[in-house]
């Protein structure tokens, strides 16, 4: 299976075992970590937002200065269910996190499954889309935003106990991943914190959009006065 590096400035394209499902390493080319994709994949990712962008719908929401980072914000990394996307935009409305940026394969407004659960938020809250979550964290990071993915990873931390050290503080935004996957290997790369909730049943996840709220109003109870 041919599977190409997600970095735009790299894109080289190697071969894995056709059993590999979703490929992470380390670039031969470029030497960054990476979630591997499928570069028929990532034409259609390309396509689609040529499309949004020349048809001007790739934003809505109140306008925003791209230039000046929201206090809170959301970055929503290839969420397939239009459904949990909606739920998201309507919790980044109610916890007070006034932007949203869905990357990748994240379905955007306006769509009807959206609107079912969004129940509008999508004209409250600030949304962007951008066709790859790298376009947007190293922006995010010139401009002094802390990064925290919301993750269970073998280095990840008590998002609890690093809100009760003040580890981070505004302007923050937090990356919520694929329902199966989670957040991709650049992203975590590139991410300040990796954060989890703590799960004190059989499970060990929650479904991303519950996820996010429980980590949005904490994160709002403890950051924003």
């Amino acid at each position: 299976m041919l599977l190409q590096c997600p970095y735009p400035d790299c894109a080289q394209i190697a071969e894995f075992e056709e059993s590999s499902r979703a490929a992470r390493g380390r670039c031969s080319s470029c030497g960054r970590p990476g979630s591997f994709r499928n570069p028929d994949g990532l034409k259609q990712i390309e396509m689609w937002w040529r499309k949004r962008h020349e048809a001007g719908v790739e934003r809505g929401g109140p306008p925003f200065d791209e230039s000046v980072p929201a206090p809170l914000s959301c970055i929503v990394e290839d969420i397939r269910s239009l459904w949990n996307v909606g739920s998201i935009l309507r919790t980044a409305d109610g916890a007070g996190f006034s932007r949203v940026y869905l990357c990748g394969i994240s379905g955007c407004p306006p769509r009807k499954e959206i609107a079912k659960t969004s129940l509008g938020a999508e004209e409250t809250v600030s949304w962007q889309y951008a066709k790859s979550i790298l376009y947007v964290i190293p922006q995010l990071k010139k401009q002094g935003v802390t990064i925290l993915g919301l993750e269970r990873t073998n280095e990840s931390t008590d998002l609890s106990t690093e809100l009760s050290k003040g580890s981070f503080e505004v302007p923050a935004t937090v990356i919520v991943g694929n329902e199966v996957t989670g957040l991709s290997a650049e992203a975590l790369a590139e991410c300040d914190f990796v954060c989890h909730l703590p799960m004190r049943g059989m499970k060990e996840s929650l479904n991303v959009a519950v996820a996010f709220g429980v980590a949005a109003y904490m994160i709002s109870e403890n950051l924003i006065p």
